[in-house]
């Protein structure tokens, strides 16, 4: 007997998140109730087919077993059909009472401890689904699984039931989680250059990221990019469409003082793009980081070089000079603890472009009001930005071009918002920074995620927000009391109040992700065994119709942060 030499070739979706449906059944009952369970079973995976998208674009693959599961046999099937098809995301709707040990905890035992699995079911009194998915999830949460539980609505009768439209947002959210938890394993994302200018805070923490996330960090030399950049290797032609591309868009707006000399960086900073581009591909990563403080352009001792505003803003946009395009969330600063927070909420919001800004000024409310009127403005009180007060977010670079406009504004729209002004300040004038204004009521989540060697876990802290805008005068005087030339957004969180929120900021750097909301973050916070971090004392522990209920294996052991601990071997 010799052994079997595999095929090169390797199924297009092997590895990707694949979502499962099944449902259990008791043997006993009738025909109609039968066949009803089964209706429901595609039912489900109908409303799930094309509405969990990955980043660019592409619908998560759905797939359902019209095997209803009575015992072992049947559940040795479900799972052997579902792994012959990389199922590694499961979703059970029972709609009658069964069996929890020969159904589900059964295909279980086929699958890692770690794959998501989720229990929709109607409240039903006549056919008692709901009484199976206690019964299940309690089992399964006494051996230490996680499990969620969906507890929805469809109608009791009817042989054809569709799940009421909250039962399948719900739904639909804790899959974003889970693909997003399973869709990453295996990925990497590429980090030019080392420590992130010696902010602890931005550390590339390996084997952690590696062990919780599944994520690899490759880390890369910016000294590569400055040879490559030297040798020009890149394409020429390519790099023509790009400058062409921006003149086309910002014209006038792209400042160029001093002729040639400044063209010429300009070029060599669009060039870093296509290089980075490049390599990023040719790795297939899904997101990277560049340093450039202080060796790259800032130590008059080296050889100074262009620098990276527009290239990182670039890889967070959705679109590039080649026309739409997935976001690949970019980090400046090598901060990559800010691009992990950038690509997990990338992910859980199906692609949205995300924002990366420095912590600046947090101005209060009474801050503004004497601000305001410093300036000739007589406030009502009423104005959105005058309510609470607001963060000024501002960094050179990662900006990403869509947060010049409000979501699913035209490329060319956004483009008009955005100016290219010469470098300052620390970049010696090497290139052109990014600069504009976000508009206002954009609304999603601002977090950032931190790490503790005293816990070994990695934290998430996060809050509800929305940017608000201020009068063109008043905001001018802001951008130019901090830097004119970079992007300025002007963010409210919706429950932290400005004191907390600037206390309690875990580094000098938060994101922003729009149309995101905390029940797709909290269940993924759940998979990663990520300890969620939001103290703020107007934000209630459980808000209805927001928040994902809280799992019962969090319940039966202490709460939420001790049972992670006891997860992570921390307690």
């Amino acid at each position: 007997m010799e052994a079997k030499l595999l095929s090169r070739e390797v199924r297009p979706n092997t590895g990707k998140p694949v979502i499962g449906v099944f449902a259990p059944c008791d043997p006993r009952i009738d025909a109609a109730s039968r066949e009803r369970s089964i209706n429901l079973i595609k039912h489900a995976a109908d409303v799930l087919a094309g509405k969990v998208i990955l980043p660019g674009g592409a619908a998560v693959d759905v797939v359902y077993s019209d095997v209803l599961i009575d015992a072992e046999a049947q559940a040795d099937q479900v799972a052997l059909q579902f792994k012959e098809v990389g199922v590694n995301i499961l979703v059970c709707v029972p709609d009658t009472w069964s069996f929890p040990q020969l159904t589900t905890i059964s295909l279980l035992s086929h699958f890692p401890k770690d794959i998501p699995v989720n229990f929709t079911t109607g409240n039903s009194g006549t056919r008692p689904g709901v009484v199976y998915t206690h019964a299940t999830s309690g089992a399964i949460a006494q051996y230490g699984k996680l499990t969620h539980i969906n507890v929805g609505k469809w109608p009791d009768s009817g042989q054809n039931p569709e799940m009421s439209s909250e039962t399948a947002k719900d739904l639909i959210d804790w899959c974003y989680a889970a693909v997003t938890f399973q869709g990453l394993k295996g990925k990497r994302v590429v980090v030019f250059g080392h420590d992130s200018m010696g902010m602890e805070t931005a550390l590339p923490h390996v084997l952690e990221t590696r062990n919780q996330f599944g994520l690899e960090i490759t880390r890369l030399d910016m000294k590569l990019l400055a040879d490559m950049l030297k040798k020009e290797s890149y394409d020429k032609e390519e790099l023509k469409k790009l400058r062409s591309w921006l003149e086309n868009h910002a014209g006038e707006r792209i400042e160029l003082p001093d002729g040639e000399k400044d063209s010429e960086l300009l070029d060599q900073s669009l060039a870093l793009y296509l290089i980075v581009r490049d390599l990023m591909k040719e790795l297939d990563a899904v997101g990277g980081g560049f340093m450039s403080q202080l060796e790259w352009g800032s130590d008059d001792r080296g050889i100074q070089l262009p620098v990276a505003d527009i290239m990182e803003s670039l890889f967070n946009s959705d679109f590039d000079h080649n026309g739409p395009k997935s976001v690949q969330p970019f980090a400046t600063e090598a901060d990559v603890q800010a691009l992990l927070t950038q690509l997990f909420m990338t992910w859980l919001s199906g692609g949205n472009p995300p924002l990366f800004m420095d912590f600046r000024k947090v101005w209060e409310k009474e801050d503004v009001a004497e601000f305001a009127a410093q300036n000739g403005y007589q406030a009502s009180g009423n104005e959105p930005w005058m309510q609470k007060g607001f963060v000024d977010g501002v960094n050179s670079g990662s900006a990403s071009f869509n947060w010049a406009a409000v979501p699913g504004t035209s490329e060319k729209e956004v483009m008009e918002k955005i100016s290219f002004p010469k470098a300052v300040d620390y970049f010696y004038y090497l290139g052109n920074s990014v600069h504009f204004i976000s508009p206002g009521e954009i609304k999603g989540l601002a977090a950032r995620l931190a790490f503790s060697s005293l816990s070994g876990m990695f934290s998430m802290i996060w809050d509800e927000a929305e940017t608000v805008e201020l009068p063109k005068d008043l905001a001018q005087k802001i951008c130019e009391g901090a830097n004119p030339t970079w992007p300025h957004t002007f963010v409210v969180p919706k429950y932290a109040s400005m004191l907390e929120y600037k206390q309690y900021a875990p580094a000098n750097h938060f994101h922003m992700t729009w149309d995101l909301e905390p029940a797709r973050l909290q269940f993924w916070m759940d998979f990663c065994n990520v300890l969620s971090v939001a103290p703020w004392n107007a934000r209630p522990q459980f808000i209805e119709g927001k928040d994902r209920p809280m799992p019962l294996l969090y319940l039966l052991n202490g709460g939420e942060d001790v049972t992670k601990k006891l997860k992570a071997g921390k307690a």
